[in-house]
């Protein structure tokens, strides 16, 4: 059985520590660490999204700095425009929901719809998750899906006559929630 001798095998001789002294300097020479050399940064394919988020980020950053610190008289002109057009409208907004807010008689009953329906949202929002999460369920409700556009389609949409009826029901309903107009 031949022996062969590894390049990786560790040594107790001290030439190997010698032989490394010798070619460091002398501030390094007190040391016995060796190093290894430092990898290369991985390709562009094999980054994480978090790392190309990140330089998408920093880039979109780079090009509103420069916009922001680019002068031309075109350019401030259609800024301060822009300015007082969003300074006015979220006050108008907000004059008009104080307006509508006033004029309601039960504010406590307003108050609790709307926090009654911001978590039916929140919940509504975790079923349809949880039913996205499940292996077959998804696949199958799209093809319901398909399916009943498909039969809408071809009962309402496809003859002349049948679009005239709905049109009809459509106006019909439309009428009955606003009313007559």
């Amino acid at each position: 059985m031949a022996s062969t001798t590894s390049p990786f095998s560790l040594s107790s001789s001290s030439t190997l520590v010698d032989g490394k002294t010798t070619r460091q300097s002398s501030a390094a020479a007190s040391s016995q660490c060796v190093t290894l050399p430092t990898l290369p940064p991985p390709p562009p394919a094999v980054q994480s999204r978090a790392a190309r988020t990140t330089a998408y980020c920093r880039k979109i950053a780079r090009n509103v700095a420069a916009m922001a610190t680019s002068t031309g008289e075109v350019a401030t002109a259609e800024t301060t425009t822009a300015e007082t057009a969003t300074t006015e409208l979220p006050s108008e907004f907000v004059q008009k929901i104080q307006e509508v807010w006033d004029k309601v008689d039960d504010k406590y009953a307003v108050s609790s719809l709307g926090v009654a329906a911001f978590i039916l949202l929140w919940s509504s929002t975790g079923v349809v998750s949880a039913i996205d999460r499940l292996p077959l369920i998804p696949g199958v409700l799209e093809l319901v899906g398909i399916g009943y556009t498909g039969w809408f389609a071809y009962k309402n949409l496809i003859f002349k006559p049948d679009r005239e009826a709905l049109i009809a029901k459509i106006k019909d309903l439309y009428n009955d929630i606003l009313g007559s107009s």
